[in-house]
């Protein structure tokens, strides 16, 4: 199982529920990644996709607690368990944890490849994801450096 995220040099990965900053590139990425594979989200991560609709062309898990929590187009679960039992089907490499910070959490020690997009930056946040470099995991790969908006950004992958 992977996760799929963009964070800023802190680690941040939001603020008011939505993304530090928009980059038309990193989400053409998360794109070509999650793209018929399975994305692991949780309710509000959901509500915040164009439409508060399912991703096209991808299986959504989405957990919640709330037990009357319904939308068509997806899987819903209850727990973390439900969540893996829902995805146990798939190849673990097609798995991608995408948010939000509480389900990144969850499945932290359930994911063997960290897709991350660095961005060379800071942002006023409120939601972090844990800092993989502190916690001892390597860099696998590292794409180029992108620019977009004034900012600069790039790929990499983290591994166990």
């Amino acid at each position: 199982m992977n996760a799929i995220v963009a964070v800023d040099r802190n680690w941040a990965i939001g603020r008011n529920g939505k993304l530090l900053v928009h980059l038309p590139g990193d989400l053409k990425y998360y794109k070509e990644k999650t793209t018929g594979n399975v994305i692991i989200v949780g309710r509000k991560t959901l509500e915040s996709f164009p439409g508060g609709r399912p991703l096209p062309n991808r299986v959504n898990v989405v957990l919640t607690t709330d037990r009357s929590y319904d939308v068509e187009g997806c899987i819903i679960c209850h727990s973390k368990e439900e969540a893996l039992a829902a995805v146990a089907e798939y190849d673990a490499e097609d798995v991608f944890v995408a948010g939000g910070a509480e389900i990144y959490r969850q499945f932290m020690d359930d994911c063997e490849e960290f897709y991350v997009t660095k961005i060379d930056g800071e942002f006023e946040a409120d939601t972090y994801f844990p800092d993989l470099d502190a916690a001892g995991f390597r860099v696998i790969w590292e794409g180029e450096p992108h620019q977009e908006n004034g900012i600069s950004y790039r790929f990499m992958r983290y591994g166990r």
